[in-house]
């Protein structure tokens, strides 16, 4: 009796909650108003990290940069000061590092206060076959795309459930959700960063903690100089992605307070396609869309006055 009452219970809600999604695909959602709100943007000093920090400004938030390269935050801060009376304030951090995030971590409780919007940004990429990937690119890779997503919430979720108040943001990747050739390492990351941030979800729900928000976004390739060189076969159907274009739809997001968020939305089918068709069905579909030669001319963000692409850390 109890299973046929819980059975009830659970369809009744889930009747809601698509006639919910449904009425709100129509009517416009309520825009969460951020400012005054501490966003931290882990991998601030450049690409997409760069474009959020100079959004969240413009909305009146005040802005923590994380990133490893000192100069390239620096250049983000000073963009952001351009944008009027704004509070940004610039940390050099290897997210990699378990104690170096608490210590960073901590400054920035003293010196700016409870963070209550985390962007984890911060990202690499090694583009070579499995087989030629080097073994510490590999743990690198881990290290900074989805381990330093447990140290940085370990840091600062606390506080944000203390005041049931507070927004996590993930920035995983279609190649989170779709294995991509040439990108084991960080398939396999943004994979796992998308797992950990959906489990969470999960979890401060269950733990009626519902006022913190959970955003994972899943892009696809974008111009920020960490997928140099790569070329999408059928642009109109998987274009390669202008940072400022992704940024806003990060922002609308985040404001919206969406769970999911694919760009371009044509992913969204891809993966639907995916769970329905064969294996074979699957790879017929990634050679058509070009997923044996995309990365073949991949370079990467390189060194000055080199040919060669950076092994070293590098944020989006």
């Amino acid at each position: 009796m109890y299973v046929i009452v819980d059975t009830i219970q659970f369809l009744g809600k889930c009747l809601y909650y698509f006639s919910e999604a449904f009425i709100f695909k129509i009517i416009p959602l309520k825009r969460k108003d951020v400012a005054g709100e501490i966003v931290l943007i882990t991998g601030g000093g450049s690409g997409l990290g760069r474009e959020l920090a100079i959004h969240f400004a413009t909305l009146g938030s005040i802005v923590v940069l994380w990133d490893i390269n000192e100069e390239g935050n620096m250049e983000t801060c000073r963009l952001v000061k351009e944008k009027g009376d704004v509070k940004v304030f610039a940390y050099t951090c290897d997210c990699s590092k378990r104690q170096e995030v608490y210590k960073v971590a901590a400054q920035v409780r003293e010196e700016v206060g409870d963070v209550t919007i985390l962007i984890n940004n911060a990202g690499i990429v090694t583009g070579k076959p499995f087989l030629d990937t080097p073994d510490d690119m590999i743990e690198k890779s881990f290290a900074v795309n989805v381990i330093s997503h447990f140290w940085t919430c370990k840091a600062f979720l606390p506080a944000m459930i203390e005041a049931n108040h507070g927004h996590l943001v993930c920035i995983s990747s279609v190649a989170g959700i779709i294995g991509i050739n040439g990108l084991t390492d960080y398939s396999a990351t943004k994979f796992a960063a998308f797992g950990f941030a959906e489990s969470l979800f999960f979890e401060l729900n269950l733990i009626k903690k519902t006022n913190i928000k959970t955003t994972i976004i899943c892009p696809y390739l974008i111009k920020t100089g960490m997928f140099d060189g790569c070329v999408s076969k059928y642009p109109f159907l998987l274009p390669i992605l202008e940072q400022k274009y992704v940024a806003q739809k990060i922002i609308d997001a985040i404001l919206e307070e969406k769970v999911y968020c694919t760009l371009p939305k044509v992913a969204d089918f891809m993966l639907y396609l995916k769970h329905l068709m064969a294996p074979k069905m699957t790879l017929a579909m990634v050679k058509y869309l070009g997923g044996e030669t995309f990365m073949a001319s991949f370079k990467g963000r390189m060194k000055p006055n080199t040919l060669q692409p950076k092994t070293e850390e590098k944020h989006q």
